[in-house]
């Protein structure tokens, strides 16, 4: 009996496991056509969106602009440590031009802003829903999604490719300053090397990735937040498994697209 009764609890798991997905799927796809849809009510969103975008952009800047410090700084000594008496001095210049606008700066702008900007899109949502001013909204006659979901993610494919193009300027520039101070490399030599190695699809990947990453860590925490159940308690657990999921869907992104685009390239 022990082999068939395990049989029977992996069939009911795989079936939940199913049926949640196809719920969630079904659920997201409706929230996107609602999206689309809302577009056109233009005078409702735009005045809130612009309110967003100050909040996400201007709110962000600083722990996005630290972190790509740092970044910049931590591969100009690594770069030193690596290949120091090595190879040419001009190649550290080249590695750090690179790693900042291909990986680093899109890829960890993206993860902070999961925590920063997907935690509070969840929370703020979450509240609403629970206490029902979302349902009081729908009463009123007034769409959510266009008061409510769409300010949030339009002001942060507007602010996010921003801040990521501001962190790509900015770990270069310390990961610059790190490698003069470091390894004695001149500023000669750290322009070369930056643009001997530069392509110009490397910036357009760089902002195709920013784009992605900034609906992914606003679309999610919107749709997790925006059905959140269970109180205060649905709360938390909502705005945890938002930040899990916009960070783990960063990740995804950033692998495929690579395959996809630095792929075929070659």
């Amino acid at each position: 009996m022990r082999p068939f009764t395990a049989a029977l609890d992996l069939r009911r798991y795989v079936g939940r496991w199913s049926l949640r997905t196809a719920s969630h799927a079904g659920r997201l796809w409706f929230m996107l056509m609602d999206l689309v849809r809302g577009i056109v009510e233009w005078r409702i969103w735009l005045p809130r969106t612009l309110d967003q975008t100050m909040a996400v952009g201007y709110g962000s800047a600083f722990i996005v602009l630290l972190v790509a410090g740092f970044a910049g700084a931590v591969t100009s000594l690594q770069a030193g440590y690596q290949f120091t008496g090595q190879l040419p001095l001009y190649v550290a210049g080249g590695l750090i031009s690179e790693s900042m606008i291909l990986e680093l700066g899109p890829v960890l702008t993206g993860l902070i802003l999961a925590g920063r900007i997907g935690a509070r899109y969840a929370a703020e949502l979450g509240s609403m829903r629970v206490t029902e001013q979302i349902d009081a909204l729908e009463s009123l006659g007034r769409s959510p999604v266009t008061h409510l979901l769409l300010p949030r993610i339009l002001a942060g494919v507007i602010a996010i490719p921003v801040l990521v193009m501001m962190a790509n300027a900015f770990g270069i520039l310390v990961g610059y300053v790190t490698a003069t101070s470091s390894l004695g490399l001149s500023y000669a030599d750290f322009s070369f090397g930056s643009r001997y190695f530069f392509r110009p699809l490397d910036l357009y990947y760089s902002v195709i990735k920013s784009y992605a990453f900034a609906l992914a860590v606003t679309i999610i925490p919107c749709y997790i937040g925006f059905n959140t159940q269970q109180g205060a308690e649905g709360v938390g657990r909502s705005t945890t498994q938002a930040v899990v999921a916009a960070s783990v869907t960063v990740l995804l992104l950033d692998t495929i697209l690579t395959k996809l685009i630095l792929g075929t390239v070659k």
